[in-house]
């Protein structure tokens, strides 16, 4: 009698960690396609015009930041920041893809992508401190440590 060859358990937190990538996927797939139809100059003084009449008495510093930051930048910059994104939202996608499908090579990608990205979430967190920096910092970290540990237990090789 022969026995059925054993899989490997699913990990609930591969599961979880997947479903994360895919939301920063899209979130960065929005922000490409935002930053392209800024591009146009049409679209890009629009948006400048509305910010400039926008009435909010709370965050009115705030928006005048928001407004010259983008005349500085101009509408030319928009392709660059689609482009990022876009490439972040493959990297991202990528992960969350073998994530969910349980591949070892994706635990590992995942690991060394995020890993990368540890000293400059260090240095925001240290330098230009907030919350969500320092939520950000603490989550990478984790999952990390976590798709190391799980990367590192033994398999079977079927």
């Amino acid at each position: 009698m022969t026995s059925m060859p054993q899989r490997e358990p699913r990990h609930v937190g591969l599961r979880v960690i997947a479903i994360y990538e895919a939301v920063k996927t899209l979130g960065l797939i929005l922000v490409a396609l935002a930053a392209f139809h800024l591009n146009r100059t049409q679209n890009f003084d629009h948006l400048v015009h509305w910010l400039e009449h926008l009435s909010l008495a709370d965050t009115d510093g705030l928006r005048w930041k928001l407004v010259n930051l983008l005349q500085e930048m101009g509408p030319s910059k928009f392709v660059a920041i689609g482009i990022v994104a876009l490439g972040y939202a493959v990297i991202f996608g990528i992960e969350g893809i073998g994530l969910w499908l349980g591949k070892h090579w994706a635990e590992w990608f995942t690991v060394v992508a995020t890993g990368s990205l540890i000293p400059l979430e260090l240095y925001e967190t240290l330098y230009y401190f907030g919350w969500l920096k320092l939520a950000t910092l603490i989550g990478n970290v984790v999952i990390i440590i976590y798709l190391v540990r799980i990367a590192l237990q033994p398999r079977n090789n079927d």
